[in-house]
């Protein structure tokens, strides 16, 4: 099983994309993070071929055509003075957690698939061996009838009420095979192999342990930690930042900028002495008349309401569901413990009536009532244990 879910972590599409989602993520972080935090500077080199007339300014010479070549560095930089720029930023550490928790639930969901699908192919090889026991012995129950029925010892009645139980006891065997071939064809996939494949395992019940100690309560910073309650609080986070982001909008920003290069008419002196051309700037820009600055920030304050809404929905499913789950297994343990005894008195009635039958105490019908008790009791308890285990894979996934 372990090997099972290794490989499953390693071919998984779902995961493949979940990962793939995550790079983005934090490319997009260290994106905008280099064209925010520090300075940009770039270089320019610049040919120009132009023309000029000096006639119609009264100038001689008349029309002179000449090159002019330029080549430069400048650097700009913005002052995020009102923080919306910090603020995108932390929306967007805030998405890259979002991502990874993504990624952690997707994985935690694969490995209890896989050994959900597991228990259950286990399980229903435990009832397939035991329906095939059952029919087994209703043809050898019902073999011994028709024999004591040509001696003239046992009735017609007898015959017909054991073959009606051994032929629906048979027709179930081929719907819980169709059940398994679906079980095998789910564990594939979830392997990242073909359903045609038959390299999977074969799983039984006795295969798997229970912790020797199950939870009674699980302490509620435990249920923090699950990755829907952690992911649903980055979004949050994220909103929150964004909302800050558009009210830094509505303030002041101030943009410094600097250029240093030459300018020459050859190559040659581009170079050279009074070449060099430089400049600085600065800007000021305040918004004064721009209503739909103010509409995004109500929409923004308006995501964060939704994400701060699905976030406490959140953890309210989150411990619902571990509530649940603490009281299934508390009903599990309680019905595998009565099925499993009712099996045992089951077992045993049918050794008493078999014995009585023998000694004539009893009629063969009293066996078959034993018999079908015994044999619901029996498959009643495998699948109180399948489920036991299916619902322990559900807390710790």
């Amino acid at each position: 099983l372990n090997t099972l879910i290794e490989q499953a972590l390693a071919t998984s599409p779902t995961l493949e994309a979940a990962a793939a989602t995550l790079r983005q993520a934090r490319e997009t972080y260290e994106a905008k993070a280099g064209s925010t935090l520090y300075p940009q500077a770039a270089a320019s080199l610049g040919a120009q071929r132009a023309g000029v007339n000096s006639a119609p300014s009264g100038l001689p010479d008349g029309e002179r055509t000449f090159n002019l070549f330029n080549a430069g560095i400048g650097v700009s930089y913005n002052f995020d003075l009102a923080g919306g720029n910090r603020r995108l930023l932390e929306s967007l550490a805030a998405q890259v957690d979002y991502r990874g928790f993504v990624l952690e639930g997707a994985r935690l969901t694969l490995a209890a698939n896989v050994a959900s699908a597991a228990v259950l192919q286990a399980g229903l090889h435990a009832q397939i061996d035991a329906a095939r026991d059952i029919v087994k012995n209703q043809e050898e129950q019902l073999a011994l009838i028709r024999q004591r029925i040509r001696l003239g010892t046992a009735a017609r009645k007898e015959e017909l009420a054991l073959q009606s139980r051994l032929e629906t006891d048979r027709a179930s065997i081929p719907l819980l095979e169709t059940r398994l071939a679906a079980t095998d064809s789910l564990l594939a996939t979830l392997v990242g192999i073909m359903p045609s494949d038959t390299g999977l395992p074969r799983f039984l019940l006795a295969d798997f342990t229970l912790p020797s100690e199950l939870p009674l309560l699980v302490p509620s910073e435990l249920v923090r930690k699950r990755p829907d309650i952690r992911s649903a609080e980055a979004l949050l986070h994220a909103a929150g930042a964004q909302y800050g982001a558009s009210l830094a909008n509505v303030y002041p920003k101030i943009t410094l900028s600097a250029t240093l290069g030459s300018q020459a008419l050859t190559t040659a002196a581009l170079f050279g002495g009074g070449s060099m051309v430089w400049g600085l700037a600065s800007q000021l820009a305040q918004p004064l008349f721009n209503f739909g600055l103010r509409a995004e920030s109500r929409a923004a304050k308006a995501a964060m309401d939704a994400a701060e809404a699905n976030y406490r929905q959140t953890v309210l499913q989150s411990f619902r569901n571990v509530a649940d789950t603490l009281q299934a297994l508390a009903g599990d343990a309680a019905a595998l413990a009565g099925q499993t005894a009712a099996h045992e008195n089951a077992v045993e009635s049918l050794r008493i009536a078999q014995l009585e039958y023998t000694l004539g105490a009893a009629d063969h019908l009293q066996v078959l009532i034993a018999h079908r008790q015994a044999d619901g009791l029996r498959i009643a308890a495998i699948e109180s244990r399948g489920r036991r285990l299916s619902d322990t894979i559900a807390l710790y996934g």
